[in-house]
C-alpha cells in the first residue's frame, strides 16, 4: 500500500465578499517534498497559506494531510495533525532567550505550557529539546541570547526551529527571508538544507534565488490561480511565467 500524500488540495477556493482570491487550487506534496510557491503581490499566497494552516476556511474544496480531510478543523488541531507553519511577521517573545521561545512552543505541544512550575522535570526536558531544535538548524550559539539582541536574519532561522519544535509533517514557510540583508540570505538556504528530508515544505518566498536553489518543484500561483507547476528548469523556461511575474532576469 503506498503511503498517503503529506498535504494534498483539491479544489480550493475562497472569496472575500465579491473578490475570489483562491480560485480551485491543486496543490500535493509527498513525503520530503520540496515546493516553492511563487507569484506576484495579491496572487493570493499568504490567503493559500491560511487556509492550508486553518486561519480562515474555505468556500470549497479539500484539504488532506496524510489523507484526512482537515478542512474544517481548526490551527491547533492541525498542528496536532503535523501542520506546522512560519509567519512573513515574527511573532517571537523578544525579552526571553532563544531557548526558551522554542521551549515554550515545546511546553504548549505537550500541553503543560501554562503548568511549567508544577512539571519541572518536564520542563527541563523542554530546555534540552529546544537546544537540539537550535542546534539542528545551526544556532546553538544564540540559545541564551535574548530575541532583541538577534539579528533579523537569526531571529528568522529561529522561527523555523519553533516550528520544528512542532514535530511537523508538513512545514508552510511563509517568507523566511523577508527582511532579512542580502548577505544574509544565504544562512538562511543553509539552514533550509539542514531541516529533515522525510518533511514535506511548502516554500512562499520573493527572493528567487533561495526559491531556485532550495525547490525541486515550483508553483506559480497568479490571481488565486495555478498558473503552471514544473521544476525549476521548466519554469524559468515557460513564456507565460515570464510574462506574468519573473521578467526577463530569471530567463
Amino acid at each position: 500500500m503506498s503511503e498517503p500524500l503529506a498535504l494534498s488540495v483539491r479544489g480550493l477556493s475562497k472569496s472575500f465578499g465579491a473578490l475570489p482570491v483562491t480560485r480551485g487550487v491543486d496543490l500535493q506534496l509527498v513525503p520530503g517534498a520540496r515546493v516553492g510557491l511563487i507569484g506576484p503581490n495579491g496572487a493570493g499566497k499568504t490567503t493559500l497559506l491560511n487556509l492550508l494552516s486553518g486561519v480562515i476556511q474555505p468556500d470549497a474544496g479539500e484539504i488532506q494531510l496524510g489523507g484526512v480531510s482537515v478542512e474544517r478543523w481548526g490551527p491547533e488541531r492541525r498542528v496536532r495533525r503535523g501542520l506546522a507553519r512560519t509567519h512573513q511577521i515574527n511573532t517571537l517573545l523578544g525579552e526571553t532567550s532563544a531557548q526558551d521561545n522554542v521551549a515554550i512552543a515545546i511546553a504548549e505541544r505537550e500541553r503543560i505550557a501554562w503548568r511549567t512550575f508544577s512539571y519541572r522535570r518536564r520542563w527541563q526536558a523542554c530546555q534540552e529539546e529546544a537546544r537540539a531544535r537550535l542546534d539542528e538548524i545551526g544556532i546553538g550559539s544564540i540559545a541564551q541570547r535574548p530575541v532583541r539582541e538577534l539579528a533579523y536574519g537569526e531571529q528568522r532561522l529561529l522561527e523555523i526551529a519553533i516550528a520544528l519544535a512542532l514535530r511537523p509533517r508538513v512545514l508552510l514557510l511563509d517568507e523566511p527571508a523577508a527582511g532579512v540583508p542580502s548577505g544574509e540570505v544565504s544562512v538562511i538556504h543553509e539552514a533550509l538544507a539542514r531541516l529533515p528530508s522525510k518533511m514535506a515544505i511548502l516554500l512562499i518566498e520573493h527572493d528567487m534565488d533561495l526559491v531556485f536553489r532550495f525547490a525541486t518543484e515550483i508553483v506559480v500561483l497568479v490571481q488565486g490561480s495555478v498558473l503552471s507547476r514544473g521544476s525549476p528548469e521548466q519554469t524559468r523556461a515557460d513564456p507565460r511565467v515570464r510574462s506574468a511575474y519573473l521578467g526577463r532576469s530569471h530567463t
